[in-house]
């Protein structure tokens, strides 16, 4: 039944009842009248170009999966540049990657809880000789799930570069870097990039230990600071979508 509706227009006080036809006519235009503006939204929206906001969003996931989904290689590159200790340029040369990516065992046990409290993702690890040979140099690359954990886990590190607590010393058996171990560590770097921290460690590859070494030259192991740079600036190195790539979903 049709409601009564009061209208104004006629005499004072008297309702008119609207013709069924009529009432369901008008519900009929103004339902294809939403539906015709539904269908423009939804057409706009789908056909629309990403917003500045969405652009910006897409480009910091797609930077925080990079651990996951580029090569190792991608990450450790096979030769790293450096500024050597006379201001020349050098090339550090990769040792090798470890398949392993687990966050427990990469790092001292003090900073254990730091960085699985932080969400630690993965931590990939790679070695490296200076262009003498003489220095070995193991680098880091803890992934976490955005800028806020990662810096909180590295807050954990010491904030005088020492080597206690770090990242553990990687080294290959059959290679001039076996004889890098734990107790022959005598830096760190550490580095924070987006949703990543960026870890060196660093000591030599007759393997004497830091205890044992007397007074050093103060920029001996600097250049880490360089190898630490350069991937850290290629994990978060800007990138525009590219729909035909595994690293975007568009």
């Amino acid at each position: 039944m049709i409601p009564r509706t009061r209208v104004s227009g006629g005499v004072v006080g008297e309702t008119r009842t609207w013709p069924v036809l009529l009432v369901a006519s008008a519900l009929t235009l103004i339902c294809a009248v939403v539906a015709g503006v539904a269908a423009t939204a939804a057409g706009a929206e789908l056909t629309r170009g990403p917003s500045a906001a969405e652009i910006r969003q897409a480009s910091a996931t797609e930077v925080s999966r990079r651990w996951a989904l580029w090569p190792a290689g991608r990450i450790f590159p096979l030769a790293l540049p450096y500024t050597g200790e006379q201001g020349g340029r050098e090339t550090a040369r990769r040792v090798g990657i470890s398949s392993r990516i687990d966050c427990r065992t990469a790092v001292d046990a003090a900073l254990r809880k730091a960085v699985l409290a932080a969400h630690c993702h993965a931590i990939l690890r790679a070695t490296y000789l200076d262009a003498l040979q003489g220095i070995v140099v193991t680098i880091g690359v803890a992934a976490f799930p955005d800028t806020a954990s990662a810096a909180a886990a590295k807050a954990a590190f010491p904030r005088n570069g020492g080597p206690y607590p770090g990242l553990r010393a990687l080294a290959f058996p059959g290679t001039v870097t076996d004889r890098f171990t734990a107790g022959g560590r005598q830096a760190g770097t550490v580095r924070q990039a987006g949703p990543y921290v960026v870890m060196s460690t660093v000591g030599q590859v007759d393997g004497r230990p830091a205890r044992g070494v007397g007074s050093q030259r103060p920029t001996m192991f600097s250049f880490t600071g360089d190898l630490v740079g350069n991937i850290a600036a290629t994990l978060t190195a800007p990138a525009s979508p590219d729909c035909a790539a595994k690293e975007w979903q568009c």
